[in-house]
């Protein structure tokens, strides 16, 4: 969407009802939350058999005690109809500023392009809505990728990330092996290896079970495993303040990972023939030691500057770097993946950084909405929309 498209829908809102809206997944809540906490109303957009968290459970109820974030609903068929004219028309004139999430990528993805989501998305976006695509990585084997893919914007920062390889006969040490799902369309499956052998002899079994298909695995992605604990540096760009602020950090629960990591020694044999998943089971709060802020911050900033070069105006509020903690001396932040969106952890402000700078916990969603109060209160509002 161009600035005069944006500048079109803002000319018929009513800038004191604005209202944050989101897909009913992922970080909708917090969304929701962060509009509320502001002054701002919002609205969850939601699908037939997953609308009762927000139109029930946490839906706002003033009596006989004020509780509840969600204040509407507008439930579809299904996600995707939300590129419908007659869905888009209810949005804009319920002066709404659509802030996106993983799921609104995830299920419109299979179906539309990124172009056909980015121009037939009338609402405007709080970020940049053309950033979104970057969340993508070559495939192995693929040539190198233009602007538009998150490794370019990577060595474009001139961030570390893990080294890709070409082939599987290129392994000579750990790998780790990410190729689309199977049967969970949006998934993906993942699986180590260190050796070309090992390689061919997992990637057969996953076959034969089920989780893997040849055609997936020919568009696999194969990199080399970091090893180290991972965090994610979940950062906000504020072009009102032109400044970079760590909303906070966490790391991520994931099946059956964690099971994994709970297995007692003397079940390791009776598991070794088990395919590993990282599908995501949730978040927990993980704090950084003093010492690795400053380096997180330079890869923030940097990561800041290449986007706005590749595709301006660059980032517009969250992002998130997702990196594993390498051994040193010294310590290193690799970046094993990006999100150019609303992080999925509401857990960010149960770390001390957002109070550090703001004198309080302030969430993400709510520092969205504080962005979108601070660009409205000085008729910036065109400077965080896309």
């Amino acid at each position: 969407m161009s600035s005069e498209h944006v500048a079109r829908a803002l000319a018929g809102y009513d800038r004191s009802r604005l209202t944050l809206a989101s897909i009913g997944s992922h970080s909708a809540l917090e969304v929701a939350y962060g509009a509320r906490a502001q002054g701002l109303r919002n609205l969850v957009v939601t699908a037939t058999g997953r609308e009762q968290t927000y139109a029930r459970h946490f839906a706002v109820a003033p009596h006989p005690v004020p509780r509840g974030c969600v204040e509407e609903t507008l439930e579809l068929a299904s996600f995707s109809e939300i590129l419908g004219d007659d869905v888009q028309r209810e949005m804009l004139s319920r002066n709404v500023l659509f802030v996106p999430n993983r799921s609104f990528e995830v299920y419109l993805r299979q179906r539309y392009e990124y172009d056909e989501i980015e121009r037939r998305m009338l609402v405007p976006f709080f970020g940049n809505r053309h950033l979104l695509r970057a969340e993508e990585r070559p495939a192995t084997g693929a040539a190198q990728s233009d602007e538009s893919d998150q490794y370019a914007l990577l060595r474009q920062a001139g961030i570390r990330h893990p080294r890709q390889l070409s082939s599987p006969d290129e392994i000579e040490g750990l790998v780790m092996v990410k190729a689309p799902h199977a049967r969970v369309s949006f998934e993906r499956a993942f699986f180590v290896a260190s050796s070309p052998q090992a390689y061919r002899e997992t990637s057969a079994r996953l076959i034969q079970d089920g989780i893997l298909t040849e055609e997936g695995l020919a568009s696999a992605i194969i990199e080399e495993y970091a090893l180290g604990p991972s965090v994610n540096l979940n950062f906000f760009y504020s072009p009102v303040l032109g400044e970079l602020e760590l909303c906070g950090t966490d790391t991520r629960r994931q099946t059956n990972l964690e099971g994994f990591r709970n297995l007692p020694p003397q079940t390791f044999l009776a598991a070794r023939d088990v395919p590993m998943r990282l599908e995501e089971a949730g978040h927990i709060a993980a704090t950084l030691l003093e010492s690795m802020l400053e380096p997180a911050f330079a890869m923030g900033e940097r990561f800041v500057a290449a986007a706005r070069e590749a595709q301006p105006p660059g980032v517009i509020g969250p992002f998130a770097l997702q990196c594993v903690i390498a051994a040193g001396p010294p310590k290193e932040l690799i970046c094993y993946d990006v999100s150019l969106r609303i992080p999925g952890s509401p857990g960010t402000r149960y770390t001390p950084y957002s109070a550090y700078r703001w004198g309080r916990d302030v969430s993400v969603g709510e520092r969205i909405a504080m962005e979108i109060v601070m660009a409205r209160d000085t008729d910036r509002l065109e400077d965080v929309l896309t």
